[in-house]
């Protein structure tokens, strides 16, 4: 009888110790202990976000080569469904309590953090965003690990995972959406009113194909003659602006350099269909109080410039602003110019950078693509949701690339997915100067279990107030 009943305990013990942690989505599979596991959290910032930081067939490519585990929080809005996923061999679970390195795209919440557990997504922290530090902080107290996408940078400082192009395509696509319904209500008839929103268009090469037409119908019969020069300043050269550019460039236009646009205005015309586009660089932003302009001086010590962009501001008619901005850098445009000039030129302003009262100080919050604009009225300063014939139309989207999701994605998960094996075989319990990590990722590490890593020790600053 004892031998009957110490048999059964050793029975119901091993039963025990061989019960998951957790009861997965798809009851049908085992995680092994051996291999490292990535979790995909389901996105859940606004409907909108549609992207995933690895693609399905990515997702293949690491499992086939690599000793890894990759289990996927089911979502009904993802741009590729879970079963797609799954035939690739990921695993479906609700939770993502075993995995050992969580991806995202979009700010995390406070609860779903757990301890000693490292993170890789967009935490929009270092510019001390005031409404993701109460998430920092969490993340400081559970000794997480946070590696940011936005600061993968490579020694040129330049960043090697982004959605920017494809910020870019899509806020001009809107830019000239609202363009288009601006001159509509101050009635002008014109081709742009024409251009669709872009998550409208399937592709980004349909939204080529269209904007394209557009541009012939351009050249054949032109623009009111009272319209005026249609100039377009594009605020930054970067990867934001020359996916914005490459959307422009399918359009009729000639370039300017900013002193040729204020040399030449008076003699420019869109009456033949014709567009201008001119790049604003750093040194067209800010002059220094005394000597010549540095730039490497200008983002050292921005103190010493004052801004300078209102000289160009009379001579520009849409407003693309690409560049990336903190508050020690001076703005590009301010209430206090508007106040001073309120019938100006400038009629639109694509905010692709979208800074909340930042390098556009009439930014006062952000958009949706299914409520795009707000306008601002200089004389009364005040805002009004939508397009309206007088004031500033302003498009503020601030997750323009989720318009064209499957293909951002695609082209993010390239480049993440090379990272990816180093980051499942580090072992981030050594100090940080013995992680054996690739310099770019390390160059992201903002929070190394639970601490603020050398390179982002100012970020302290930010939680104390």
């Amino acid at each position: 009888m004892g031998l009957f009943n110490y048999e059964i305990c050793i029975l119901l013990y091993s039963r025990i110790i061989q019960k998951p942690k957790f009861q997965p989505f798809n009851s049908s599979f085992n995680l092994n202990p051996m291999k490292k596991i990535i979790g995909i959290r389901r996105e859940d910032k606004n409907n909108w976000e549609k992207r995933v930081p690895l693609i399905p067939e990515d997702v293949k490519s690491l499992l086939t080569k690599n000793e890894l585990e990759i289990v996927i929080q089911p979502s009904s809005n993802r741009i590729f469904p879970d079963k797609s996923f799954r035939e690739f061999g990921a695993q479906i679970s609700e939770s993502l309590h075993d995995a050992d390195i969580i991806l995202g795209v979009k700010e995390i919440p406070i609860e779903f953090f757990e301890e000693n557990k490292t993170y890789i997504f967009f935490s929009h922290t270092i510019k001390g965003q005031s409404y993701n530090m109460d998430m920092l902080k969490q993340m400081i107290k559970q000794k997480c690990n946070l590696i940011d996408y936005e600061k993968i940078i490579n020694e040129d400082n330049q960043r090697l995972i982004f959605f920017g192009k494809y910020a870019g395509i899509a806020g001009m696509i809107e830019v000239f959406h609202a363009l288009g319904e601006k001159l509509k209500l101050r009635a002008f008839s014109s081709p742009f009113e024409k251009i669709k929103q872009a998550f409208i268009y399937s592709t980004v090469d349909k939204a080529i194909h269209h904007i394209q037409a557009i541009g012939s119908e351009l050249n054949e019969k032109g623009l009111d003659k009272n319209i005026g020069p249609l100039v377009f300043g594009f605020a930054g050269y970067g990867n934001v602006s020359l996916g914005a550019q490459d959307i422009f460039d399918h359009l009729p236009h000639q370039t300017l350099s900013p002193e040729d646009l204020v040399q030449n205005f008076n003699s420019l015309s869109s009456q033949n269909g014709m567009l201008y586009k001119v790049i604003f660089k750093e040194e067209h932003i800010a002059a220094p109080k005394d000597g010549k302009f540095d730039l490497s001086d200008y983002y050292t010590n921005p103190k010493k410039y004052d801004g300078i962009f209102s000289k160009w501001l009379p001579f520009i008619t849409v407003l693309v602003n690409c560049i990336h901005w903190t508050k020690k850098y001076p703005r590009l445009l301010t209430k206090n110019y508007l106040s001073q000039h309120p019938k100006g030129k400038l009629i639109v302003i694509g905010d692709i950078s979208c800074d909340i009262n930042g390098s556009i100080e009439i930014t006062h919050k952000s958009t949706f693509p299914d409520s795009p604009t707000f306008t601002y009225f200089p004389t009364e300063d005040k805002f009004k949701d939508g397009n309206y014939s007088e004031g500033i139309t302003v498009m503020a989207i601030d997750n323009l690339p989720c318009e064209f999701s499957k293909e951002a994605s695609t082209d993010f998960s390239k480049v993440l997915k090379s990272f990816i094996p180093n980051i499942s075989n580090t072992n981030f319990d050594d100090s940080f100067d013995n992680l054996n990590l690739p310099l770019p990722i390390k160059n992201g590490l903002i929070l190394h279990q639970g601490k603020i890593t050398k390179n982002y020790l100012f970020m302290k600053n930010f939680l104390r107030k």
